[in-house]
């Protein structure tokens, strides 16, 4: 379980096949000081388990599933990555419930550069619109963001130059693929009315 609140920005430092999956090194610092194998990592909203710590780095292994329905077989030794560790239960829960079980990905498809920050707007598949709603919360590459409005199969996020800054939005452009996790809340509610 996530907040969504990057804690840092790793790079990704080797990428190895591993069957049909692959093993992925990721350099990291600020993490590290407690991270431990079987540690599950959001790396880019991705839940991944840590099978190897080291002082300056970690690895994790993704499957078949995970690289055809996320970001992650897109990846490429030196691309930046958000991570963040599990929340702990006596944490603040600064975002929203996050699972790092991301739906399905999303494409940018514009970016309006404000003086005080940016409008983001993401194109997704149109079966997951049910769970969204003005000023609910979206996970987008492991960020919790707001929900500012909703056009047909597309959202716009507001982003703050904090979040510009400490995370990967700050490579982010217009066609650029992004793993969206939808609110489990509202997927609950909706098993639980249409059973």
């Amino acid at each position: 379980m996530f907040t969504g609140l990057i804690e840092e920005v790793g790079t990704v430092r080797s990428i190895e096949n591993a069957g049909d999956g692959v093993r992925i090194d990721i350099a990291a610092h600020d993490i590290m000081s407690d991270l431990a194998v079987d540690h599950s990592v959001s790396v880019n909203g991705v839940c991944l388990t840590a099978t190897a710590v080291h002082a300056d780095h970690f690895s994790v292994t993704a499957v078949h599933e995970t690289l055809t329905k996320t970001t992650t077989g897109a990846l490429r030794v030196g691309h930046a990555v958000n991570l963040e560790r599990a929340v702990r239960v006596s944490d603040r829960l600064g975002g929203h419930i996050v699972q790092g079980h991301v739906d399905g990905t999303g494409t940018v498809d514009a970016i309006t550069h404000l003086d005080a920050g940016w409008e983001l707007w993401i194109r997704f598949p149109r079966t997951y619109a049910k769970y969204l709603i003005p000023v609910g919360s979206v996970c987008v590459n492991g960020i919790s963001l707001t929900v500012a409005r909703i056009d047909d199969d597309r959202f716009m996020v507001a982003l703050i130059p904090h979040t510009i800054d400490h995370t990967t939005m700050k490579h982010i452009s217009v066609g650029d693929a992004v793993n969206l996790e939808f609110d489990v809340l509202a997927k609950y509610v909706e098993r639980l009315l249409h059973p």
